[in-house]
């Protein structure tokens, strides 16, 4: 995996990227009924926690998002965008915008997939998602949205960011500086990747840019130990962690009370305690056990990956979106999920074959994404959760290569978003009939 995606997972570079503000956090936990702090209570007097919980400054609905990003591109004109030209001009030489602006003539490549028309709505939706296609009638379609760049690195950026360069804070980020989290041993941004690796350039997808590292997103495992070497190994138990964050904290007391004012070591004493607190909320969250087999079964984690070697188990994407609600309901504001690692076929980048790469990438989403958005619903959670689906840019009409790919597009391409604010059962916008 990328040594950038990887250092998110470290407990080094847990402690040395949120430093002094991600701890703010918990500080509003280990400070009120702590004994070695009660004496300097005016030295943390001008300490504000950047994460404490905030009211918008407009009435909202949602509380929450889920994020889900399909990296890679997937392609607009097999999936929801119904195009029923691009099908009677199939194999037609046309004149079309390139890479760099330049016009070449290429062969159009109809629809892969077959459509029908789904619910009450008659939204439009491919043969490729038949679990997603139950839930059209929840969903706005928006079918015009734009980038500007065909690299992924910086489509990737832009659309998390809005800005093409690097060094902005990502959505997730804004929300947590706008709401605040409503978990004080939680983090308010949260992500989580594909096996296969994770989108280029890494943690400048989730950063917080030029507002304080509170804001910044964190990457958890959906399973196992959700930050790799969270724990010392030094230590063998919970409460010698605990005892060893005290007798910090204690001489780190002393030292804050002849210096009045300095928030930024306020911060860094709550940053071993949110480290400590993590190894049991965290761990907590993402726990399943208690989980129904009703309900596991309702997000893919029975079912078998199909048969293709770079393809996994809907049971991966499927545990991930089953946090993801769990989170949520513990009071994290933004939680990201990425569908597609790697290069190429092994995310949704279908330049060798559109329809093998559908055929990979639609199965270990699709029951996934449709148990959220049905488990959600019956919780009374989906009136204030905000579910958006979507990658960085989308694919040509055109053909690429021998094998029926398909290159990027970032022109004209689709989103749907369902769940709290957005009026369901509707499209947006278009592009043109190819």
């Amino acid at each position: 995996m990328d040594p950038k995606l990887v250092e998110q997972f470290s407990r080094r570079g847990f402690v040395q990227r949120f430093g002094t503000a991600m701890a703010g956090v918990s500080l509003s936990g280990i400070f009120p009924g702590d004994k070695v702090f009660a004496a300097p209570a005016s030295a943390l007097a001008d300490y504000t926690n950047p994460l404490k919980p905030r009211k918008a400054h407009f009435p909202t609905k949602a509380k929450a998002c889920i994020y889900l990003y399909m990296y890679g591109g997937p392609s607009q004109m097999d999936l929801f965008d119904y195009k029923p030209e691009l099908a009677r001009h199939h194999g037609k030489t046309i004149d079309i915008e390139m890479r760099r602006r330049s016009i070449r003539k290429e062969k159009i490549l109809g629809p892969v997939r077959e459509f029908k028309r789904r619910g009450q709505s008659g939204l439009w939706c491919s043969d490729a998602f038949p679990h997603t296609a139950r839930h059209m009638d929840k969903m706005a379609v928006i079918k015009s949205l734009y980038m500007d760049s065909f690299a992924h690195g910086s489509a990737n950026i832009q659309m998390n960011s809005g800005r093409v360069l690097q060094g902005h804070p990502a959505l997730g980020a804004w929300i947590a500086h706008g709401l605040g989290s409503a978990n004080k041993n939680l983090p308010s941004f949260v992500v989580m990747l594909d096996p296969r690796g994770g989108p280029i350039p890494g943690a400048a997808n989730w950063t917080s840019g030029y507002m304080p590292a509170a804001y910044q997103g964190t990457v958890l495992r959906s399973s196992g130990n959700p930050i790799l070497d969270l724990a010392s190994r030094s230590v063998r138990t919970h409460r010698m962690q605990g005892e060893r964050i005290d007798a910090i904290n204690a001489l780190n007391g002393m030292h804050i009370r002849s210096r009045q004012g300095y928030s930024e070591l306020a911060a860094r004493i709550a940053s071993y305690d949110l480290a400590y607190q993590l190894q049991s909320t965290a761990p907590e969250a993402l726990d399943i056990s208690s989980e129904s087999r009703k309900t596991k079964a309702m997000y893919g984690l029975y079912d078998k990956k199909v048969d293709h070697s770079i393809a996994i188990s809907p049971a991966h994407f499927g545990r991930q979106c089953l946090v993801a609600r769990r989170l949520v309901e513990r009071g994290v504001r933004f939680v990201q999920l990425y569908s597609g690692g790697g290069h190429q076929q092994q995310n949704w980048d279908a330049h060798n074959g559109v329809d093998e790469n559908l055929k990979i990438h639609c199965p270990e989403v699709d029951k996934p994404i449709a148990g959220l958005l049905g488990d959600l619903e019956q919780r009374g959670m989906l009136e204030e959760t905000l579910v958006i689906w979507g990658g960085e840019f989308g694919r040509q009409p055109v053909f690429q290569g021998k094998n029926g790919g398909r290159d990027h597009n970032p022109k004209g391409f689709t989103y749907w978003m369902a769940g709290a604010g957005v009026k369901a059962g509707t499209d947006y916008g278009e592009t043109d009939e190819l």
